[in-house]
């Protein structure tokens, strides 16, 4: 295990260019402050370098919020100053002192989106989690069809892209008229849960006729796993500890 002045001390630290990279897009991006004690620990248990994206985020942001909060990234947020987004520590149950033996498995979970969509960072083996795409690739559980679908992409080029204005393209069968109020009024330990369900062919064939009402995050993804359950009989894992 390497220490920590190890994974901090290092040359070509990713944060100054990925503050440039969040400011440059079209995507607004809220970066959350930081609690420094928590960020330190996180990057501990991790084992990344602040040379890494994940690594920057953990270490130097609260979390952010993107395209006015519809999508939260998980970092390090201080206590009562981040707007209900939980921790990157948290959300993947990190052990309470540091444990050299403990992983993500199958993967890292780093944001959520407002629908109950799921980003995580495959694990060293997802195959064995019945996981789709190669370690170390994102994978995205997509809340209208209530599985794993690989992006093809490292975390880094992910948060490069959907900065970048990817957003509008990738939800574009999931966003409605109006939906940006709708988020916005939302704290960020919530989601919006829809009736019919994404997954259902009436929210298919019309998701603006749906009715949407907020939820905790916890009951979105509770849901979500749930109906995997009950209509494939495969647990999709850890959504989440929000």
């Amino acid at each position: 295990m390497r220490e920590l002045r190890h994974l901090i001390d290092v040359e070509e630290p990713a944060w100054p260019e990925l503050r440039e990279t969040l400011g440059a897009g079209p995507v607004s991006v809220e970066v959350l402050p930081p609690d420094g004690d928590l960020g330190t620990a996180s990057l501990l248990q991790l084992q990344v370098t602040a040379r890494s994206y994940l690594g920057a985020v953990t270490l130097h942001c609260g979390g952010l919020l993107v395209d006015g909060g519809w999508l939260r990234f998980f970092g390090s947020p201080a206590d009562g100053a981040a707007h209900g987004v939980p921790s990157l520590a948290r959300v993947n149950r990190f052990p309470g002192a540091l444990d050299p033996a403990w992983q993500a498995y199958p993967g890292l979970v780093v944001a959520h989106d407002v629908l109950g969509g799921v980003f995580a960072l495959n694990g060293g083996a997802p195959a064995n989690a019945g996981r789709p795409g190669e370690a170390g690739e994102m994978v995205y559980f997509a809340p209208d069809s209530l599985r794993w679908e690989a992006l093809g992409v490292s975390h880094s080029a992910w948060m490069a892209w959907l900065v970048s204005g990817a957003l509008d393209e990738f939800y574009a069968d999931l966003r409605w008229p109006g939906w940006k109020d709708e988020v916005r009024a939302l704290n960020s330990d919530q989601g919006l849960s829809l009736f019919p369900p994404l997954w259902s062919a009436e929210a298919r064939q019309d998701l603006s006729a749906t009715t949407r009402r907020a939820v905790p995050m916890a009951e979105l993804l509770g849901v979500a796993r749930d109906s995997c359950r009950q209509f494939d009989g495969v647990d999709p894992g850890l959504l989440g500890a929000v």
